[in-house]
């Protein structure tokens, strides 16, 4: 038997190291400010961990329930929703509405038995790359340290679509019913 012989049905054994696991994150950012966070650490050059991906919505307020746990059925291990700083909304108040609704989401979360700490709320504004990734560093460690979502493993691991589904009311609108 040839030595790469050997070498491969070893690794195949699990007898070589592993790359270390790395979670699936689902970051809802406002357009005004989050995303545009985000934008300026990218534009900075700031180092943060690339395993996210950003979905750009209007106003952090406008995240519902549905789109929240859609991403973890979609095999998210962990959901980031970002929004412009309380009394800097874009919208005036959207922010306070973004509060309300992640409290309702935070206690389906946790009637799903998902850990809470794979959902998680912060504030950024437009100047604050570093913050931004900051932020998704350290909630890409406390996931990592929680490991693979439980509904991840129900089904196969697909990245969630870039875009909410559209409500019942534009659906509504399109069909004309």
């Amino acid at each position: 038997m040839s030595k790469g012989a050997k070498v491969g049905r070893s690794k195949r054994a699990g007898a070589g190291p592993q790359a270390p696991w790395n979670p699936s994150i689902v970051v809802f950012a406002c357009n005004w400010c989050s995303y545009a966070g985000a934008d300026t650490a990218g534009v900075s050059r700031i180092q943060h961990q690339p395993h996210f991906r950003m979905i750009r919505v209007m106003c952090s307020g406008r995240i519902q329930p549905g789109f929240v746990l859609r991403a973890f059925e979609r095999g998210a291990d962990g959901v980031l929703v970002s929004g412009c700083h309380l009394g800097d909304c874009h919208y005036v108040f959207g922010n306070e509405r973004a509060v309300e609704q992640f409290e309702r989401t935070m206690n389906m979360v946790k009637l799903l038995g998902l850990e809470s700490g794979r959902l998680r709320l912060e504030w950024v504004s437009a100047a604050e790359g570093a913050r931004f990734a900051q932020v998704i560093n350290e909630f890409t460690d406390q996931v990592r340290a929680l490991g693979p979502s439980p509904f991840a493993r129900l089904g196969a691991r697909v990245a969630p679509s870039p875009e909410p589904e559209a409500s019942a009311l534009e659906q509504g609108a399109t069909t004309g019913a």
